[in-house]
C-alpha cells in the first residue's frame, strides 16, 4: 500500500470530494463543500514529496520538476480513481486529490430536468456544461456519456486532463484520450479526432483559442461536441468564446455559435438546508430561433429575458433554480441570496425566515 492510500480511504469513509495534502498543515478533506481537518498531524516536506513521487511515474516527476506543477489521475484498485494535483508552495509540496466516482452516476440519479435529457438526444452541434471548480460539470457530462452510450450505436471519443470517469463499452465504442499521455494537448487531439469517425467528442476544457476554434469547426462539421468553461451563466458562456477570437473574427464566429450551438447547461453546487449534502442549481439555456437571433446579433444581455420566456421547453435561468430550491425546502434564503445574480428578489426570503426564527 502506497503512503498516500490510508489517507485517501479515510477521506472516502468520511464521505469527503477532496483531500488536501499540504506540507506543513494537517490533513484536510471536504465534506459537502465544508473544508475539514482529517486528522491534527502536520504534514512534512519530505513525508508530502516522497508520498507523491511514490504514485508518480518518472515522467511526471520530470514535469513536477521542470513546472512545479503536474495533473495525473491515480487510482486504488477496487476502491476509487482520483484527480491529482501536485505543486510546489511556499512551505513545500503539496497535493490536492478529488474522488472520482467508479461509476459514473445516471441523469436519474442526479435528477435531471428533461431539458437536459432532451440536449442529450441530439446528434449533432455544440453542448456547454459550465461552473466554477467543483460545481459537478464532469459528473454532469459523464452521466450524459452514459445516456448516449446506452441508447445510441457510435463512437464516443473523449479527450481529457487526466481521464476521470472511465466508460464501460455498452452499445458505444469508446476511446478516452489523456493530454500529456495520448496527446500532446487538447487542440491536437481534436483535430485528429475529426479523422477518427466519432459521432461524439467530449472536450474536458475549452481553454484557448485553438480548443475552442477546432471544437467549433467539429460540432459545424456534424458531431455532437461536449464541453466545460469556468464560466457562470449562459450570457457569459458565449460572450467567453466570442471573446476569445480576435476582433474581425468574432461576427462570423457568433454566427456559426448561433447555428451549431445547442444548449448551455450552467450549475453551482449548493449546500442542502433539509439534510446533509449539496444539491445542483441549474441555470438551462437551449438555442431556440430567438436565441440564435440573439447570439447572431450579440445582444448577449438579452439572453435572460429568452430563458425566462423559454420555461415551457426546459429553459430557466440561475435565479428561478435557486428560487425553486428554497421553495421546496432545499435550500436556506441565505444561501440562494448569497448566489443569486438579483439579490433583491431574495431579500424578503431572507427577511421572512429571520422574522419567523423571531417569533419561534
Amino acid at each position: 500500500m502506497n503512503k498516500i492510500d490510508h489517507f485517501l480511504k479515510d477521506a472516502l469513509a468520511k464521505n469527503s470530494s477532496d483531500l488536501h495534502f499540504i506540507s506543513g498543515d494537517p490533513p484536510r478533506v471536504r465534506i459537502h463543500g465544508s473544508l475539514q481537518l482529517l486528522n491534527d498531524e502536520v504534514l512534512t516536506i519530505d513525508f508530502v514529496r516522497e508520498a507523491m513521487y511514490e504514485i508518480m511515474t518518472g515522467s511526471l516527476q520530470q514535469d513536477f520538476e521542470k513546472h512545479d506543477a503536474v495533473d495525473f489521475a491515480y487510482e486504488i484498485p477496487e476502491v476509487s480513481r482520483f484527480r491529482v494535483n501536485v505543486m510546489r508552495h511556499l512551505n513545500g509540496v503539496g497535493a490536492v486529490m478529488r474522488a472520482i466516482p467508479s461509476k459514473a452516476l445516471t441523469l436519474d440519479q442526479l435528477n435531471m430536468p428533461v431539458a437536459v435529457r432532451n440536449l442529450c438526444k441530439q446528434t449533432q452541434g455544440m453542448i456547454l456544461v459550465t461552473g466554477k471548480t467543483g460545481s459537478g460539470k464532469s459528473t454532469t457530462l459523464a452521466a450524459m456519456v452514459d445516456d448516449i452510450n446506452q441508447r445510441l450505436k457510435g463512437h464516443i471519443l473523449t479527450i481529457e486532463d487526466p481521464i476521470e470517469f472511465v466508460h464501460k463499452r455498452r452499445n458505444c465504442l469508446i476511446s478516452q484520450r489523456e493530454v500529456g499521455l495520448h496527446t500532446d494537448n487538447f487542440a491536437d487531439a481534436l483535430h485528429s479526432a475529426l479523422r477518427e469517425d466519432p459521432d461524439v467528442i467530449l472536450v474536458g476544457e475549452l481553454r484557448d483559442l485553438e480548443t475552442i476554434s477546432a471544437a467549433v469547426t467539429a460540432a459545424e462539421m456534424g458531431i455532437l461536441v461536449m464541453g466545460t468553461l469556468h464560466t457562470n451563466g449562459a450570457g457569459q458562456t458565449v460572450d467567453r468564446i466570442v471573446n476569445t477570437f480576435p476582433s474581425d473574427k468574432q461576427s462570423h464566429i457568433r454566427t456559426m455559435l448561433s447555428t451549431s450551438l445547442r444548449g448551455v447547461i450552467s450549475q453551482q453546487l449548493l449546500p442542502t438546508h433539509d439534510k446533509p449534502g449539496r444539491v445542483a442549481a441549474l441555470e438551462i439555456l437551449v438555442n431556440t430561433s430567438a436565441v440564435a437571433n440573439i447570439i447572431r446579433q450579440g445582444k448577449l444581455d438579452q439572453l435572460e429575458t429568452a430563458m425566462q420566456s423559454g420555461g415551457s421547453i426546459g429553459m430557466q435561468t440561475m435565479d428561478s433554480a435557486l428560487m425553486e430550491l428554497v421553495k421546496k425546502g432545499r435550500v436556506s434564503p441565505l444561501e440562494a441570496y448569497q448566489q443569486a445574480n438579483n439579490k433583491q428578489k431574495f431579500r424578503s426570503l431572507i427577511d421572512d425566515a429571520e422574522a419567523d426564527i423571531d417569533d419561534a
